[in-house]
């Protein structure tokens, strides 16, 4: 089934040519160079392309402009489901900074099994090491346990970035995790919930198994697209969600 596995690196101007080559390479102990693919802004094709001159032309999707993570997946998992409708996507950010790359090879083949085998939308969740109030969080249903457990743990609620008293009520349960803002999913499953949950997005991309590949389609597609985020769009509202605990260390560049 590895095979089918993909990364999707979804990269936003603000990322630097050395946070983008440090996920690339990151992302090369779970999945081959050749199914490794960037979405960014037409305006950084030429910097992702000198960065990252081993990656196939067809595996850097240009959007005409920035409109968040929703637009951006739906935008890859058509692109995937067009070649390969088994395609599993492991998508993250390209702004993050990852400790122990060994065990981050290791949590994401073991989440990514699990996806193989259910219709699930699952995140990464960061075991937290304190009530930080920079991080959004996820709770589950497992309990004041859940931070000990290594298997996959059904999403309960998604929480922003908290205040100060919420942030220690988190802490103490035992039960949340810190949003990592890693994704892994099969192409197909987060088509289906993206069409049930944002069809203002994907009703845009109608046509997408003909029509993806030319300008003139995205360019419309986009200028019409609103903003729109991963989470809210579609992990608070989906019964799908599932999150499968990470312990390597973990930062978003904003906190750095």
């Amino acid at each position: 089934m590895d095979s089918h596995r993909y990364c999707v690196i979804m990269a936003d101007s603000s990322v630097t040519v050395t946070q983008l080559k440090m996920t690339h390479d990151r992302v090369l102990q779970v999945v081959p160079e050749e199914r490794i693919l960037v979405v960014t802004q037409e305006k950084n094709g030429a910097r992702t392309r000198a960065c990252l001159p081993e990656l196939l032309p067809e595996n850097i999707l240009l959007e005409p402009f920035a409109r968040k993570t929703a637009p951006c997946m739906a935008f890859a998992a058509y692109t995937l489901l067009r070649r390969d409708p088994q395609a599993v996507i492991i998508a993250t950010p390209s702004d993050l900074v990852i400790r122990d790359e060994d065990l981050f090879a290791r949590t994401v083949a073991a989440a990514c099994s699990y996806v193989e085998e259910h219709d699930v939308l699952m995140t990464l969740g960061i075991v937290p090491r304190s009530p930080d109030v920079n991080f959004g969080y996820i709770q589950v249903k497992e309990g004041k346990k859940a931070w000990q457990m290594e298997c996959p743990l059904k999403v309960k609620t998604f929480t922003e970035k908290p205040p100060e008293e919420l942030a220690q009520v988190f802490f103490r349960t035992g039960e949340f995790f810190w949003n990592s803002g890693i994704f892994i999913w099969k192409a197909d499953t987060i088509r289906a919930e993206m069409e049930k949950y944002i069809p203002e997005v994907t009703e845009l991309f109608t046509g997408w198994q003909d029509h993806l590949d030319e300008s003139t389609f995205l360019e419309r597609a986009y200028t019409e697209c609103p903003k729109i985020s991963l989470d809210y769009g579609v992990m608070e509202r989906t019964d799908r969600a599932w999150l499968y605990p990470a312990r390597f260390g973990w930062a978003d560049l904003e906190r750095l």
